[in-house]
């Protein structure tokens, strides 16, 4: 069997906000066309008009992926601050209140939100998506129901969201759970075949409810664009190396997964109400709990897990060259995610004196530096 290219694209959404105020701000013209100018297909507006989208070309290795997307967040913040904003990413914005939030005005927006209502309203979110090419849509379908038990870990690893409209959720990613109200959400089915994945598709489709597999955003699905697996269960990072970190770890666990399928092999097929288990667990707590190792029957502590993990793929990690990438999720396993960091800088203004308002604001500065240290 010919090895796939295991190529990786990356899109990111990012949140504006106003460089005086740290509210959430709308894209002016000026700056989209500016970015558009700069990037061209690149970079696009997203349903919200305080949201803004990039993504990479495509990209053999994380070694190019983290060129070109250090590219396009230098090209996006430098835009915004002629404009007195700022981008940040992170999942939700700590403050700001989905109510005074308007749509973009195009026709897919507007479809989307005639067809989904008050809930389309409220996606007051930004996530992260990595595309892996793969050759073959048997393949894709194949490893689509394989790598569907390491998504509560990839979630876990990139959590950022961990307030709403001014309150500490007691989750690491609350973007999961608004993300949920939306239909055609969470963890895929597990389709036997590419043709099961298809007859059920085509089902939606002849009948007007969607029209294509765009309109299908679970946490893992074959593109509807490209010949790629896509994964979108994670959170926003607000740190380049945290991105390219998850991306590589993509990467690897399908190559490893495409390894065991080359010699007969493939990892054992879990009932998507254990691996749920665990996808509430990674939006609970983040790295800060474990995950439940169904083969050890007891819940390991991330740390270990991320050992474990490297310990994989570290064949596919020497072929794909991103080995030094993914020891940065031992980093993040250690001292935590965004999440973490948010949950510390609210605590510091707490300290400080600081009111509630200004305690989030402290939050909301601390990501556009963050985002600014990317570059």
């Amino acid at each position: 069997m010919t090895e796939p290219a295991f190529s990786i694209g990356i899109e990111e959404e990012y949140l504006l906000v106003d460089l005086e105020t740290y509210a959430l701000a709308e894209a002016p013209d000026g700056l989209m066309n500016a970015c558009m100018s700069e990037l061209e297909n690149q970079v696009s507006p997203e349903f919200l008009q305080c949201q803004i989208e990039v993504g990479t070309k495509v990209c053999a290795d994380t070694g190019e992926a983290r060129e070109d997307l250090k590219r396009l967040r230098d090209t996006v913040s430098k835009h915004a601050h002629k404009h007195g904003l700022a981008p940040i990413a992170a999942s939700c914005h700590p403050l700001a209140d989905w109510k005074t939030q308007s749509h973009t005005d195009k026709d897919r927006y507007n479809s989307l939100e005639r067809d989904l209502g008050g809930v389309a309203r409220r996606m007051l979110i930004c996530g992260c998506h990595v595309h892996v090419g793969l050759n073959d849509d048997l393949l894709r379908a194949d490893l689509m129901r394989q790598l569907s038990y390491f998504l509560p870990h990839l979630l876990a690893l990139s959590t950022s969201s961990p307030y709403w409209q001014g309150q500490d959720t007691k989750m690491a990613s609350y973007r999961i759970s608004v993300f949920d109200n939306l239909p055609r959400t969470g963890l895929p089915p597990q389709f036997e075949s590419w043709q099961d994945f298809q007859r059920s598709v085509e089902i939606l489709i002849k009948l007007g409810v969607i029209d294509d597999i765009s309109k299908i955003w679970w946490d893992l699905r074959p593109s509807a664009q490209f010949p790629t697996l896509e994964t979108r269960i994670m959170d926003v990072s607000p740190r380049l190396e945290d991105t390219l970190a998850l991306a590589a770890l993509n990467q690897c666990l399908l190559r490893m997964l495409w390894r065991l399928r080359v010699k007969n092999q493939r990892w054992r097929i879990y009932d998507r109400f254990l691996i749920g288990e665990n996808r509430w667990r990674a939006q609970r707590y983040g790295v800060t709990e474990g995950l439940i190792d169904f083969g050890r029957g007891e819940i390991v502590p991330f740390v270990e897990l991320v050992d474990e993990l490297i310990a994989l793929v570290e064949e596919d990690a020497g072929t794909l060259k991103c080995l030094q990438d993914l020891e940065q999720l031992r980093r993040i396993a250690a001292d935590g995610t965004s999440s973490t960091r948010q949950r510390g800088v609210l605590a510091a203004a707490k300290a400080d004196g600081k009111d509630h308002e200004g305690q989030m604001r402290a939050v909301v500065a601390h990501l556009v530096e963050e985002f600014h240290a990317s570059l």
